[in-house]
C-alpha cells in the first residue's frame, strides 16, 4: 500500500470510484511529467443527500469546507484511477477553485481550504501548492465547488 493510500486509511478515508466524465471531455490529460485534471465537484455525501447550493446565501463556509474536501477526495480518487499508485505524485503543483457564491461573498479561500488541507494531510509536503480561489455565478447542477488541479508526476 502507498504511503498516501497508508494515510487516506489512517484518516478513515475510501477512495470512491474515479468520477466519470459528464460532457465531452476527458478527466485527466498528460504532457510530460504533468497531468491536469477536469473540474471535479463533490458527490455525495455519506447520507447520500449532495451538497448544492450558494456559499452564503444557502451554505455556510463550514459546509463549502466539507464539500471541497469531498471535491478533493474525488481527485484524489481520479489520480488514484489513472495513475494506479498515489506515490507517484511527486508534487500537487495547482489547484483552482471556482466557488458558487452570492455576489458579496468573500470568502472563496475559505472554502478552498477543505480541499488544500486534505491534499496536504495525504500527500505531506508534495500536497502543498499554488492555488486561486475564485466565486462564480453558477456551476453545473448547482454544485458549491469545482475544482481543477495540475500535479507533477513520476514514471
Amino acid at each position: 500500500m502507498s504511503k498516501a493510500e497508508s494515510r487516506l486509511k489512517e484518516l478513515g478515508i475510501t477512495l470512491p470510484d474515479s468520477p466519470a466524465p459528464v460532457a465531452n471531455y476527458i478527466p485527466v490529460v498528460r504532457t510530460g511529467n504533468l497531468i491536469y485534471l477536469s473540474g471535479v465537484g463533490p458527490t455525495a455525501k455519506a447520507d447520500g443527500s449532495a451538497y448544492v447550493g450558494k456559499l452564503d446565501s444557502q451554505l455556510t463556509v463550514e459546509e463549502g469546507y466539507e464539500a471541497a474536501r469531498l471535491t478533493a477526495v474525488n481527485m484524489i480518487a481520479r489520480l488514484k484511477g489513472y495513475l494506479g499508485d498515489l506515490d507517484r505524485v511527486v508534487q500537487i503543483v495547482k489547484v483552482l477553485s471556482m466557488v458558487n457564491a452570492d455576489p458579496d461573498f468573500t470568502e472563496p479561500p475559505a472554502v478552498t481550504n477543505g480541499c488544500s488541507d486534505l491534499l496536504v494531510d495525504v500527500f505531506g509536503e508534495s500536497g502543498k501548492h499554488a492555488r486561486s480561489a475564485i466565486g462564480v455565478a453558477t456551476l453545473p447542477g448547482g454544485m458549491p465547488i469545482e475544482i481543477e488541479m495540475i500535479v507533477e508526476i513520476s514514471d
